[in-house]
């Protein structure tokens, strides 16, 4: 197990040498989807990063128990008279566990897709709802909350006698803006900064529990506060998240913490970028967006064909996790060909003849490797280093380079756990070369034959071809310059 991997603290602003606050293990907690909704790209992006970070982890021998909550919970939002959840109920006309099960069936069946690793724990906020009204009393009972018609406010002025509110995002309680997402009876509210912990019921909100201080639901940041001091204790190694939910989230998960417990909750803060899309900030109002199972099928105007999931992870792990990644087109084909390179470098080595030298150093790129990982996570700088194995591989198979047996044995463990363990990829029939060509020429055989059957307008057999296509997992696209296939 490394003892040099260094990761950037959010709550610092600094790159600290990770130290677990018990050794050998370490607890982390992710804030997962509210799901009302298809998970959205730029939240799989986050949730990758962070798979990602569990995997290195793991593979340098941690005992890791990883927390990603799934938010089934309405809370209301600034501009809307009832939640997310209840809206959405109410227009497909279902319950809202309804909702919350089918969007959360969606979420994890298209992480699976992307060959994630599940989370040790997965609680959801309705299945704590007596935890979070017992956090409530106690912040009540230290002082630091009140209750006014049913409704419960954390007292921020009161808490930042005491703690800095703010020492997170690095706010001052000046500039501090209208932090919950309620406004709906906000004159209740000593200060315009406090926050629901707690908000009274109207008639028409769905989502209901009875309480000590009448019927109502949770606010938006407890369930997190809650679920994560449950399963990691008072005080855990790492919390992620994307930055958007740095402030004011993050903030008052701190806020509430300190309240229940009187010591800081996490030591480590991480926080991933945004994804943005052909330059600009990905948006379904403007077309400018694209959903998890689009990449697949190619079925949208941004993608000129659909991606496999292990390309279009490849494309995510060439930025740093707190970079701003774009997502366009012209980059996934890019990654297509990356991706291919190096499977099919992998695919080489069964035929690589070993030497009695070498005259590569295999020992000093494994250290490359792992200086990369340990610098915060650094996988666009190792996916540099796993294309010099490349070269080395063809190199060698090309006779102009040379390898022991010994140390192509350590090509071998490396380059697999770094490439599979840790970033998570696949090698699997749609990413080898043969076997791609091999289909490619079945499946435009497929094509050619519904071609026929359109122009004898013979509707009823091109539509059998292509459902019997998508039925194996291979999507038709008909496009200006012809029809295109992808795999699922």
């Amino acid at each position: 197990m490394t003892q040099n991997l260094s990761i950037y603290n959010s709550l610092t602003n600094t790159k600290e040498l990770f130290k677990p606050l018990k050794e050998g293990y370490v607890g982390m907690y992710v804030c997962g989807p509210t799901v009302y909704s298809k998970v959205h790209l730029g939240n799989v992006r986050t949730f990758m990063s962070f798979d990602m970070i569990y995997r290195y982890f793991l593979h340098l021998g941690y005992k890791v128990r990883y927390v990603r909550n799934i938010t089934d919970a309405g809370h209301l939002t600034d501009d809307a008279a009832e939640d997310k959840i209840s809206t959405k109920a109410r227009l497909e006309q279902l319950e809202p566990m309804e909702i919350v099960q089918k969007y959360t069936v969606d979420f994890h069946q298209i992480l699976e897709r992307f060959n994630f690793l599940p989370p040790s724990i997965e609680p959801t906020a309705t299945g704590h709802i007596l935890e979070q009204i017992e956090a409530i009393q106690t912040i009540i009972n230290n002082g630091l909350a009140y209750v006014v018609n049913g409704s419960v406010y954390f007292d921020v002025l009161k808490y930042n006698e005491k703690e800095h509110y703010g020492i997170l995002s690095k706010r001052n309680i000046e500039d501090a803006i209208e932090n919950t997402r309620v406004l709906d009876g906000q004159s209740d509210k000593k200060n315009p900064q406090d926050f629901a912990l707690w908000k009274r019921a109207e008639p028409e909100h769905i989502q209901r529990w009875k309480s000590p201080w009448g019927i109502g639901f949770p606010g938006w940041h407890l369930e997190c506060t809650v679920m994560s001091t449950k399963y990691l204790g008072e005080a855990f190694d790492i919390h992620g998240g994307g930055m958007d939910l740095k402030f004011p989230h993050h903030e008052c998960e701190i806020a509430q913490a300190v309240a229940c417990h009187n010591t800081a909750p996490v030591k480590y803060w991480m926080h991933g970028n945004m994804l943005t899309l052909n330059g600009k900030k990905m948006a379904k109002s403007t077309g400018n967006n694209i959903l998890p199972g689009e990449i697949f099928t190619g079925d949208n105007k941004n993608l000129s064909k659909g991606f496999s999931a292990s390309v279009t992870r490849f494309f995510m792990m060439q930025a740093h996790y707190r970079s701003v990644l774009d997502f366009s087109n012209e980059a996934l084909l890019a990654a297509e060909k990356g991706h291919q390179r190096l499977m099919d470098a992998l695919n080489l080595i069964p035929k690589l003849s070993t030497s009695n030298k070498s005259t590569i150093e295999v020992n000093l790129w494994r250290d490359k490797c792992y200086q990369a990982m340990n610098d915060d996570f650094n996988t666009p700088i190792l996916i540099a280093h796993l294309f010099d194995a490349v070269k080395f591989i063809n190199l060698i198979h090309d006779g102009k380079e040379y390898i022991t047996s010994e140390d192509l044995d350590l090509l071998i463990k490396t380059i697999n756990a770094f490439v599979f363990d840790v970033l998570g990829l696949n090698n699997n029939a749609e990413n080898s070369g043969q076997a791609t060509t091999q289909l490619e020429s079945v499946v435009n055989m497929f094509i050619e034959m519904r071609n026929a059957a359109r122009a004898d307008k013979d509707w009823a057999l091109s539509d059998k071809i292509r459902d019997d296509l998508a039925a194996k997992g291979i999507y038709l696209k008909d496009g200006k310059e012809g029809t295109t296939f992808s795999l699922k």
